[in-house]
């Protein structure tokens, strides 16, 4: 990764710095935009982070997390802040849609905008972008750009633990979207005194027994199975959002139980929300789930991992997944 020079000056200068990531942000988007705001605090700067809406309960014991502003809550303090602000981070997007009215808001700011970001396609929107779609996430990008900073010493224990949030969230735990030089980075951060076993009970072991039952009820009455296409459904309706509750991030990886199932190269899960029907994809190997958003559903992402949305009804939406099956059963069989 090749730092410019006058962004080397930049952040070597204290700014007055605001860090955006994605709307229902999840580990990388989090952990990337708080492992920048320490780097960035340890020159000086003055920074602020803000999300378009809030975080899962799992990561509130992150550092720094307390302190993340919510524009959906607090539209006009964020307005007020984002005025003084002359340097910009959009980390975990490539689009100032993923940042809803937030994007709207910030298109008009004068300042330098920085992009670190890991999904396909991006918009021209940033004077220095580093989009590196083939990267585990956007925390591993974090950790190069701060290397190739020169200032791997500046990668403290807490910098750590937030890309190391990044890394276990994108990947799955390393099991899927790896390269060698992950592997690398946490071997480092665990030198420089990450406690990496914490992070992930952290992640993993935080649930609440109404997410046990949640999860029961999915792979009890809400799962579908097609063998001959090898693909898996779970679906929720609103009917079941009230009945058990079901807040942001509630549902985060309960699709990827799918494709526990031995045969299961296409794992899917649709759920009803306010306005529109929601889609998230998972698959193994080389089968291109965001082709399938992108051309279906009018989403996009990574090619093991999408999301997109419909606007037709749940019933309807699940109807039409089902129907796109066969147009892409060799490529799901071809494993």
């Amino acid at each position: 990764m090749e730092i410019p020079s006058s962004l080397r000056q930049l952040i070597r200068v204290p700014q007055n710095v605001a860090i955006f990531s994605h709307r229902n942000p999840d580990g990388d988007a989090i952990g990337s935009a708080l492992a920048m705001r320490f780097y960035l605090e340890s020159y000086g700067h003055t920074v602020h982070v803000i999300f378009p809406s809030e975080y899962p309960k799992e990561f509130e014991v992150l550092p720094g997390a307390a302190d993340v502003m919510i524009w959906d809550i607090h539209t006009d303090e964020c307005k007020s802040i984002l005025t003084q602000k002359n340097l910009f981070f959009f980390l975990d997007f490539n689009s100032l849609s993923r940042i809803d009215k937030m994007g709207d808001f910030v298109r008009d700011l004068p300042g330098q905008r920085v992009m670190i970001d890991h999904h396909l396609y991006p918009d021209p929107v940033a004077d220095f972008m580093f989009s590196e779609p083939e990267a585990s996430s956007t925390c591993e990008l974090i950790y190069r750009f701060i290397d190739a900073m020169g200032d791997r010493v500046r990668v403290s224990p807490v910098v750590g633990k937030c890309i190391y949030t990044g890394i276990v969230t994108d990947t799955g735990s390393f099991r899927h979207a790896t390269n060698p030089q992950i592997f690398r980075i946490t071997a480092d951060l665990i030198e420089r005194g990450l406690d990496d076993t914490g992070v992930q009970d952290m992640i993993f072991n935080s649930n609440e027994e109404r997410h046990m039952r949640l999860l029961g009820h999915c792979l009890a009455n809400r799962m579908e199975y097609w063998p001959e296409y090898r693909t898996g459904l779970i679906w929720l309706t609103k009917r079941d959002y009230e009945v058990f509750g079901i807040q942001r991030g509630d549902t985060e990886g309960i699709v990827n139980y799918l494709l526990s199932i031995r045969d299961v190269r296409l794992a899917a899960f649709i759920h009803n929300q306010p306005t529109v029907v929601k889609l998230s994809l998972r698959s193994k190997g080389d089968l291109d789930v965001q082709e399938i958003c992108k051309k279906h559903f009018n989403g996009g992402g990574h090619k093991n991992a999408s999301g997109a949305f419909s606007h037709s009804s749940l019933r309807e939406t699940i109807e039409k997944f089902k129907s796109i099956l066969p147009q892409y059963k060799d490529q799901i069989n071809a494993f």
